[in-house]
């Protein structure tokens, strides 16, 4: 029996200042007067829109990410949030997270996010590095980085996350080291550490840059990082995501625990389960902004509807419960999925056989330290 997981709200807000060369979102760089209050209108259409998927259901977490949200005025937000709560249940407390470049971070703009609805921030700070955020293309400084979260903690936030990339051209272990130091003074509540990836569609894919690390060098980074998170009190739940206690990410956490979400704006994408359909549903939306405003509201926004077929679902819940460490029980694939536990057999005695899964005593599933090591191939082992 295919049960409804959790829910929660995506809100893509597409425009950032500039463009990386290894961004792959849907972003566009803002080109003159951003048109913030048309752009909310259009949100609340698109929510109309797909309110019959999630009659009812409450709402969990809402994730604001583009492109840079915090382009947008803490006004704007507030208006959206107003919207949805009014056509939406939301959870008591539920954590509302909102995207933000340290460039367009403004002082008095932090307490008015907060005071919208906003209770959790994530800085796209990268590096600490100058050098190094030059090369990526970014329009902030190191001293911008500091600044922006200490402004964020003056404002009242105590629950911030920093995302910083390893294996940056011409980056060495000390200089990785050196970026979790300078974060670590700032005392953030969760850490997203991950590798910078060539991505295709991208400047750097088409042109790649001079002096990244090489996959051995780019390893040692990885483990030297994760022991000085670990010693620095941040417990590591997913492949690039550590945490205090109970600080991870509610709203990525539903992702990777196969719930279902909401996508609103453009591009956003959502994946919503009918309990009545008995099905899984992805959604999309139109790329382009203008595209998107003009037609949110009715049918011609949807990019694409797709019906998860029964057999690709076991390899769409791997791709994700297989990021987290905590791993998952064969109870909850079959509420996920409304397959039966058979359709793991085959593949779970093979990931064994290889050291790559193991059955914890409390019958769940997780990686093994060799199996984070090879998680795309124990993933594929799922593919039908």
């Amino acid at each position: 029996m295919l049960i409804p997981p959790p829910l929660s709200l995506y809100v893509h807000l597409p425009w950032c200042v500039r463009k990386c060369p290894y961004c792959d979102f849907n972003s566009h760089a803002a080109k003159g007067a951003l048109p913030f209050e048309e752009y909310v209108d259009a949100l609340v259409r698109d929510l109309d829109h797909d309110l019959p998927l999630v009659w009812g259901r409450v709402v969990n977490s809402v994730f604001f990410g583009g492109g840079t949200p915090s382009l947008f005025p803490p006004e704007a937000i507030d208006r959206f949030l107003q919207a949805a709560s009014a056509r939406l249940r939301f959870a008591p407390g539920l954590e509302i997270t909102l995207e933000t470049n340290p460039g367009t971070a403004e002082h008095g703009r932090f307490d008015r996010y907060l005071a919208a609805g906003v209770n959790r921030l994530s800085f796209g700070i990268q590096s600490f590095d100058d050098a190094a955020l030059q090369r990526l293309g970014r329009i902030h400084d190191s001293a911008e980085a500091e600044r922006a979260v200490k402004l964020a903690q003056d404002a009242g936030y105590d629950n911030i996350n920093l995302d910083l990339m390893y294996a940056l051209p011409q980056q060495t272990l000390a200089q990785a080291e050196d970026d979790l130091l300078r974060a670590f003074a700032l005392e953030p509540t969760h850490v997203s550490h991950y590798q910078l990836t060539l991505e295709p569609n991208t400047v750097f894919y088409a042109r790649p840059p001079k002096g990244i690390p090489d996959d051995d060098s780019a390893w040692d980074m990885q483990e030297h990082c994760q022991r000085l998170l670990a010693e620095a009190g941040y417990a590591q739940y997913e492949v690039s995501a550590y945490a205090r206690p109970d600080r991870q990410c509610a709203h990525n956490l539903n992702y990777w625990r196969f719930g279902d979400y909401l996508g609103i704006g453009a591009g956003a994408h959502g994946k919503i389960t009918s309990g009545a359909a008995q099905h899984v549903l992805r959604r999309w939306k139109h790329k382009h902004p203008q595209t998107y405003m003009a037609q949110a509201g009715g049918e011609a926004a949807i990019g694409g509807d797709e019906i998860v077929p029964a057999e690709r679902l076991p390899f769409e819940y791997m791709l994700n419960l297989l990021r987290l460490h905590e791993g998952f029980s064969v109870a909850d694939f079959s509420a996920r999925t409304g397959l039966a536990a058979d359709a793991l057999a085959a593949p779970l005695a093979q990931a064994t056989q290889r050291g790559w899964l193991e059955e914890t005593d409390a019958g769940r599933w997780r990686p093994t330290e060799l199996g984070r090591r090879f998680t795309n191939d124990v993933i594929e082992l799922f593919l039908d």
